[in-house]
């Protein structure tokens, strides 16, 4: 029997694409390259620890998904999620005691307090996008390890209107409270210590709450990203930038649309790609749900130099949605 599985191990390693395994790769070095850096410069062993444990992470992560086969591919970044996500709730947030809410961001600025929370936010949400564009909300982002969960995968589209100026609203928001409790009561407890973790606790659980409430409203597991998440407005002014993108070939695609359909983030993939671009939205999160979708394997992850922030959003049709709900709960 052994002697079976060897066989069978050793047939699956050949049809792997090792080509495939050329992203791992460059971000597990990336991150440990960074962490390695940090360490030589600052002397602290946690440095190479934190991120050298995150790089790793995403490369398992994306390394499963390349070498999978295409049903069982998305187990690739919900271990990624799990790996990542877990990891910076329970030793960053916890054992740490770090607020690694947006407002932890904030408070530590404010007082020079650059420990793991602003470390995280300028390199996973300001530097880091510039380069690898917003792969951290489709890998590695807590709230989405727990939304991803939910059953609506495929959703509807968008809202149409404004509904995703929300997420500047609340960003703002969440700025200002910082700044009338820093400034008018004196409080500057906000970045590290037990304050700073039961702040971070009780924000997540109101994330994970809203972000709950609004998949079931909207039947749309990523409502929360696309309407309110308050990280997404700096990641989306940077993944303008990004080296990293979707890329294609449009001679092969046939504009079916499954990959329109299947994005969690509602991008109009296949648009960009007939027109002989990239996907240049800065709402695409890298999960590679379309490449996956695509049967004409057109769809690819390739580095390159263009300008994003060229927006093709699906809009759902709120008249048709009404009708198969209606239909839905007449039969």
């Amino acid at each position: 029997m052994f002697t079976m599985y060897q066989i069978r191990l050793k047939g699956y390693l050949q049809v792997i694409q090792w080509k495939k395994m050329t992203i791992p790769v460059i971000m597990m070095l990336a991150f440990l390259t960074l962490g390695t850096v940090m360490w030589r410069s600052s002397e602290e062993i946690m440095a190479l620890f934190f991120f050298g444990y995150i790089g790793v992470s995403l490369g398992i992560g994306l390394g499963l998904y390349a070498a999978l086969p295409k049903k069982k591919k998305p187990w690739g970044r919900r271990v990624s999620l799990f790996l990542v996500g877990s990891f910076l709730i329970g030793f960053t947030a916890v054992s740490g005691q770090e607020n690694m809410q947006i407002e932890g961001l904030f408070f530590g600025l404010l007082g020079g307090v650059f420990l793991a929370a602003v470390t995280h936010y300028l390199i996973a949400k300001v530097f880091g996008p510039m380069f690898f564009g917003r792969i951290w909300c489709g890998w590695a982002c807590w709230t989405v390890m727990i939304l991803d969960l939910l059953p609506f995968k495929r959703p509807a589209g968008r809202l149409p209107g404004k509904w995703g100026w929300l997420r500047y609203l609340h960003f703002v928001l969440s700025l200002g409270l910082v700044l009338v409790v820093w400034f008018a009561f004196d409080f500057q407890e906000g970045a590290t210590g037990k304050i700073a973790l039961a702040w971070f606790i009780v924000g997540n659980f109101f994330y994970y709450l809203i972000g709950i409430i609004l998949a079931y409203a909207l039947q749309d597991n990523r409502a929360f990203c696309k309407y309110v998440c308050p990280v997404s407005v700096p990641l989306k002014i940077t993944s303008r930038f990004a080296l990293l993108k979707i890329g294609g070939e449009a001679q092969k695609c046939n504009d079916c649309q499954a990959c329109i359909k299947m994005c969690p983030m509602d991008v109009r993939i296949s648009d960009y790609i007939l027109n002989d671009q990239r996907v240049l939205s800065t709402e695409c999160s890298l999960c590679q749900t379309c490449i996956t979708v695509c049967t004409q394997d057109a769809l690819k992850l390739s580095f390159g130099f263009d300008m994003g922030g060229k927006e093709l959003l699906r809009e759902r049709d709120t008249i048709l949605l009404r009708r198969i709900k209606h239909e839905d709960a007449s039969a």
